[in-house]
């Protein structure tokens, strides 16, 4: 079976590429002396020396092992490369990897024999995105803020050398059709590269133990194989709020005559996924998903330890939530595995953001395949989504398309982006996954619904409009609220992230656009800096507003709950650099006040009222209406709520009473009141008792009088 023979990560030799390196430096009697080093796994950026090189490097490194034994043969993987890659040992060219989150494997059996002493060279280029990117890298390089400026190249995963016999997995995929008390329906899939032609046999084991056994026919090179396996009783695996986070081995083993060339294991639950409507079930049970998009841990995933991967996760089960979209990348391993034991479910994004050349499309279809052999076992992930934004929501001001309805318009015509690639790309995913939905696009318009069945990107309150405008437009539009997977504001975070305030209120704009992502005609609009006195009174007011937006927002969608709405992401749940952006934590991931927001409209039970106007003037006639959220799968019964109502110098009081079914949204009663003539502070005061359970929550508003 699959033997390390050598690790090589470590300390590597490095040099920019030319084209007399080229020729030179593939030998092993290369003098490599002078050049920089670069630790494996790692980012050449990383290094003082290569701090501002964009590439290609070529990478070196000498080894010695010895040759394999008779009868096995030899591989060298690469777990993980940014991006592009061309691969020479001892001045062999071995192939040309592309694609960051796919591991790339080439036989070395025949060189292996030649020595024991070898060089391997590996010449490394991650070009820049631009506004027609080449690239499937997503997240992790974007047109704007600290993705623009970064450069993640690298051989960024380790490097392994194996042995394995006769006959090696080259691929192996596990996916749960449908799982239910009695039974679990498994459908595996492997490519077998097979050194000669002949008979095989498959043994399949669950949690170690063997269940099935087959014999086949191989030709020599690739064989792709696919068989089935019925689970008796399985033990199911449930998202978090619903069971027990039970996970499954399932082993698969060639054997070659008589002894065991090569095994492979995926871990795995056993669980049925299925949308309607965009209201996801897992095993039967319906769920309204509470989210958040998570964005890279770091901009160079070498940097990223598993430790702080799962504490983003972590940080997702804290605030109340059951859902993390995975946004424009493929993450380390360490995240799904943290997502399939605590329980979070994922909709996994495909790393293609904003606008692509038509030559990317062999690449993605290709890497979209491999995102399902490396992903598709994870019980966790219950939706694919092909394209993030190929319109132009995420350009620079200047670029993008001016005027709501000529956009409108001209994000419903065909274009390559939406109508080819997108489609190409899903293809790809459910050929390879028939038991999970593959969105082709997520937010092609970000405040319009969509004509062709995708989620919403909603910018009310930041972009477009004013906060109360999403409840509005809901009940002339649902289709728009049936899935939000964006919506949020930016703030300024408490971590200094290098803003000049030497010289306030004025402040350098450029440099916070350019430099720490932030869309500052939005943000001096929405909170203008010379209404407050200092740097920091304007940085607490704009994380006020994004805490306020944030809150009534998952309100608002809450209310909707299962009418129309499935569910819904916030946007975004971590910074991986210092930045002013949308996230609830920042790089440091110290919290800002909308993850506290977040976390109290995301309580299991939550009452809510219709949020009131910024400001009312006497007399006006206020008609909020006030409903109970429950998301537990047990009735309040019965369920009491109490409003008061306070201003100068009076208070008014209100009972609603009634059972609230378990998983559902009620409406509690209406809340009529003329606005008193006493000016100042108005607050409504909401409280609910069910047994041991309270919730409550606080509204307020200011009466004032027009002015003439």
């Amino acid at each position: 079976m699959e033997r390390v023979v050598a690790d090589l990560s470590g300390t590597w030799k490095v040099a920019p590429a030319d084209d007399d390196l080229r020729r030179d430096a593939l030998a092993a009697d290369h003098d490599d002396r002078s050049w920089d080093t670069v630790p494996v796994p790692g980012h050449w950026r990383d290094q003082t020396a290569l701090a501002g090189s964009d590439g290609p490097l070529l990478y070196r490194r000498s080894f010695s092992m010895s040759p394999p034994p008779a009868g096995r043969r030899r591989w060298i993987t690469f777990e993980g490369v940014f991006y592009q890659a061309d691969v020479w040992l001892d001045g062999a060219y071995l192939g040309d990897p592309e694609g960051y989150f796919v591991p790339h494997t080439f036989e070395i059996t025949p060189l292996s024999r030649l020595g024991e002493t070898h060089t391997l060279a590996v010449e490394v280029a991650c070009p820049s995105a631009d506004g027609r990117n080449r690239v499937v890298t997503g997240a992790y390089q974007t047109d704007t803020g600290p993705a623009s400026l970064a450069n993640p190249g690298g051989i960024w995963a380790p490097v392994r050398v194996l042995d394995t016999g006769p006959v090696r997995i080259d691929r192996y995929r596990v996916l749960c059709r449908d799982a239910d008390a009695e039974r679990a329906h498994l459908v595996l899939d492997a490519s077998l590269d097979c050194e000669d032609r002949g008979r095989v046999r498959i043994r399949t084991l669950v949690d170690g133990r063997p269940v099935a056994e087959t014999e086949r026919t191989v030709a020599a090179g690739l064989n792709d194989i696919d068989w089935s396996l019925d689970i008796e009783q399985p033990r199911l695996w449930w998202p978090r709020t619903l069971g027990d986070q039970a996970l499954t081995d399932v082993t698969v083993e060639v054997v070659v005559d008589g002894a065991t060339s090569d095994r492979a294991t995926r871990r795995t639950g056993l669980r049925e996924v299925a949308w309607n409507r965009w209201t996801c079930s897992v095993n039967g049970e319906r769920m309204f998903l509470k989210g958040a998009d998570l964005l890279p841990t770091t901009l160079t995933p070498a940097t990223a330890s598993g430790a702080r991967v799962r504490a983003d996760v972590e940080a997702a089960v804290d605030a109340g939530l059951d859902l993390l979209r995975v946004h424009g990348h493929v993450a380390r391993p360490e995240l799904y595995e943290a997502a399939d034991e605590l329980g979070v479910v994922l909709i996994q994004d495909f790393p293609l953001s904003g606008r692509y050349a038509r030559s990317v499309r062999g690449q993605a279809v290709e890497q979209a395949r491999g995102m399902v052999d490396l992903l598709g076992h994870h019980p966790s992930i219950v939706m694919w989504i092909a394209h993030d934004d190929p319109g132009d929501e995420h350009d620079p001001p200047e670029r993008r398309t001016p005027g709501t309805l000529r956009r409108a318009l001209g994000q419903q015509v065909p274009s390559w982006n939406r109508s080819v690639l997108d489609r190409w790309v899903k293809r790809a995913i459910e050929r390879s996954d028939a038991t999970r939905p593959c969105v082709p696009h997520s937010g092609v318009l970000p405040h319009l619904p969509q004509l062709d069945g995708t989620d919403s990107h909603l910018s009310f309150g930041w972009r477009t409009g004013e906060m109360g405008d999403l409840g509005r437009v809901a009940r002339r539009l649902p289709r728009i609220v049936r899935f939000v997977s964006e919506f949020g504001a930016q703030s300024v975070p408490d971590t200094d992230v290098g803003i000049d305030t030497s010289t306030w209120p004025d402040l350098d704009l450029e440099q916070m656009a350019d430099e720490l992502g932030a869309e500052v005609d939005v943000l001096v609009e929405r909170v203008p800096p010379d209404q407050h006195a200092t740097f920091d009174d304007w940085r607490r007011a704009t994380q006020a507003y994004q805490a306020e937006l944030v809150r009534h927002h998952v309100e608002t969608l809450r209310r909707l709950k299962y009418r129309p709405t499935g569910g819904f992401c916030v946007y975004a749940l971590n910074d991986p650099a210092p930045a002013v952006s949308f996230s609830l934590l920042d790089h440091e991931r110290r919290p800002k006040p909308a993850y506290h927001a977040l976390a109290a409209a995301c309580a299991p039970v939550i009452v809510v009222a219709d949020r009131p106007p910024d400001v009312v003037i006497p007399g006006e006639r206020l008609d909020l209406d006030v409903h109970v959220v429950n998301d537990m799968r047990t009735e309040l019964a019965p369920a009491v709520v109490h409003v008061t109502a306070t201003w100068n110098g009076g208070t008014r009081r209100w009972s609603f009473a009634g059972d609230v079914p378990p998983d559902e949204c009620i409406r509690a009663g209406r809340l009529r009141l003329e606005v008193p003539d006493t000016l100042g502070p108005l607050a409504f005061d909401l409280r609910l008792t069910s047994g041991d359970l309270t919730a409550t929550n606080t509204y307020t508003t200011a009466v004032t009088v027009l002015p003439t």
